[in-house]
């Protein structure tokens, strides 16, 4: 039914100005800022590889407590480099390293970081998986 069509993800924030900094300038992706006083603001953002992910205001927000976007890079320590240079900091969970990177996950898994945005909402950078994975 739905395999024609197009999917987009979506999740809220509480503060739209600072998402926007943090997904443009943080993250270096194009954000478009959208809507008005009545409706509120809210971002599309065009996302690597296809896809779109729709960020709207929230007065209420509660950060999701689970992942809730994940970007699949080559070069993991590259990227992971960069970020900190950006400012971002990686969560050190009890599957991290002191760095908050996990790595080969009991054999299934490749290297991985967790991270938040202004909002608290989760992020993932995972370096790439392979198609047996």
């Amino acid at each position: 039914m739905l395999n024609d069509s197009k999917a987009f993800a979506s999740f809220s924030t509480n503060d739209i100005d600072k998402a926007e900094a943090f997904y443009s300038d943080t993250l270096g992706l194009d954000v478009k800022r959208w809507g008005d006083e009545g409706m509120g603001e809210m971002l599309w953002i065009p996302l690597p590889g296809g896809g779109r992910l729709f960020i709207y205001h929230k007065e209420d927000h509660q950060p999701a407590t689970h992942t809730v976007l994940n970007f699949e890079v080559a070069d993991f320590d590259a990227e992971v480099a960069a970020l900190r240079d950006k400012g971002v900091t990686f969560e050190v969970l009890e599957w991290t390293d002191e760095d908050g990177i996990a790595r080969d996950i009991e054999g299934r898994m490749p290297a991985t970081a967790w991270f938040k945005d202004p909002a608290g909402n989760w992020i993932l950078i995972g370096e790439t998986m392979t198609e047996e994975a």
